[in-house]
């Protein structure tokens, strides 16, 4: 009988303590990530709240999906990196204390742009950094070095400083047979049995092996 992996691992490869499972991992309340996503670093893995999600005071939140593939370095944005914009001058004098701490209101609800999303199945390549606000598709690629400003769509493929659309990963009718199979919400029994099939087969295996699935023509 096939067992699948365990969720529940923060260190689904023993041998290899550079890499991660997020879920049990972290413990900020602002951060949700979904079952078997990993990080991987070499450094300390572990620090991923500290080192990883930046400025992240809140109340916009991070929010990653199942089965993604975070690269050493991967960086994400918060919102709390925001400055002022509409005045001479874009330094926070009230953070230094002093008299100055008076005119507190002047860096406080500055406008965001909501919850930093990163869909299902992505992959995020070496480096890359992710700014506030960002959403990212269901089966996207972040190029390794990428700094990503605006939203990716699902099963897209971005690179550069700012990314940039290289190309889909499939058809847009592909696209929207894979949104409707969602393999990622499939029991681990099933994806067990049908592994193969979803990291090397084809759209129309994956709908043989989920025949209760709805499809999209």
């Amino acid at each position: 009988m096939s067992v699948p992996a365990d969720p529940t691992a923060v260190h689904p490869m023993p041998e290899q303590p550079r890499v991660v499972l997020l879920k049990p991992l972290v413990t900020s309340p602002l951060i949700e990530v979904g079952e078997f996503s990993y990080y991987d670093d070499p450094d300390d893995p572990a620090a991923f709240e500290s080192r990883n999600v930046l400025y992240h005071y809140g109340p916009e939140k991070l929010v990653i999906g199942k089965f993604c593939a975070l690269g050493e370095g991967v960086r994400f944005i918060m919102n709390g990196a925001n400055h002022r914009m509409d005045g001479p001058s874009t330094f926070p004098f009230p953070i230094m204390g002093g008299s100055w701490a008076e005119s507190f209101d002047l860096i406080t609800g500055l406008p965001g742009r909501g919850d930093t999303v990163v869909g299902n199945d992505v992959w995020i390549g070496y480096r890359a950094m992710v700014m506030p606000g960002v959403r990212i598709g269901h089966g996207a690629i972040i190029a390794s070095g990428a700094v990503v400003v605006e939203d990716v769509p699902d099963y897209g493929i971005v690179g550069g400083n700012p990314a940039k659309l290289l190309r889909r990963r499939y058809t847009d009718a592909d696209i929207d047979r894979l949104l409707a199979l969602a393999w990622w919400d499939w029991p681990l029994p099933l994806i067990t049995e049908h592994l193969r099939t979803i990291m090397s087969g084809s759209v129309e295996d994956l709908e043989q092996a989920a025949p209760a699935a709805p499809r999209v023509r």
